[in-house]
């Protein structure tokens, strides 16, 4: 009898999970020349709380290839514990795949891996982790350091992601990235209308 209690239980959270993974936000940019400056710095003040946030930063890390572990839950920050290298690979192949605990979804366990698809470190050029919020801006308008993208392609990366969307859905007992995957997109558009501006600092 409990089996066929918990059956449709694990059916609906089954369904849930798909429908969260499944989340994608819509692509509406304002009209060209409808955005000031000022708006567009202020869409960039809420992307900076968004990209600074430990769940975004603590894997768009430097040459050393060691993803952070930091944020409220976490204490001191300090590199990934287990002595963790993505490698020049940025996904471990080198060493320990990241694959092997970071699987396609969250571990349903309190800080347990969590797991996205293609799970993987960002390209090193893709630095934000120690960055000032005018360096990560110069870092996202520059194609040769942004995967070659114009501001439509960046909001899209943003909107349609998985494992940009898991920092909205990081797992028990870690906080969620600022805002939301729509509202972070809109603020991708907003800021790429007014022409990418970035802050003096």
């Amino acid at each position: 009898m409990k089996r066929l209690v918990l059956f449709p239980v694990v059916m609906i959270c089954f369904t849930l999970n798909a429908y969260a993974a499944s989340e994608k936000a819509v692509l509406n940019p304002p009209a060209e020349g409808s955005v000031s400056v000022e708006e567009g710095l202020a869409a960039w003040q809420r992307i900076h709380e968004v990209v600074s946030h430990p769940r975004c930063a603590n894997c768009h890390v430097g040459e050393d290839n060691r993803p952070m572990w930091s944020g409220a839950h976490y204490g001191k920050t300090r590199p990934h514990g287990m002595n963790i290298n993505a490698g020049e690979s940025r996904i471990g192949a080198e060493t320990l795949q990241c694959s092997t605990c970071h699987t396609k979804q969250n571990t349903e366990l309190l800080h347990g891996a969590p797991g996205a698809e293609n799970w993987h470190l960002a390209p090193v050029e893709m630095q934000w982790f120690g960055k000032t919020s005018a360096e990560i801006c110069a870092q996202l308008k520059n194609p040769e350091t942004n995967g070659n993208r114009d501001f439509m392609a960046l909001a899209e990366h943003v909107g349609f992601d998985e494992l940009v969307h898991w920092g909205w859905k990081p797992g028990p007992g870690r906080e969620p990235a600022p805002y939301s995957i729509q509202q972070h997109t809109d603020d991708m558009l907003i800021w790429g209308v007014a022409g990418m501006p970035c802050p003096a600092n």
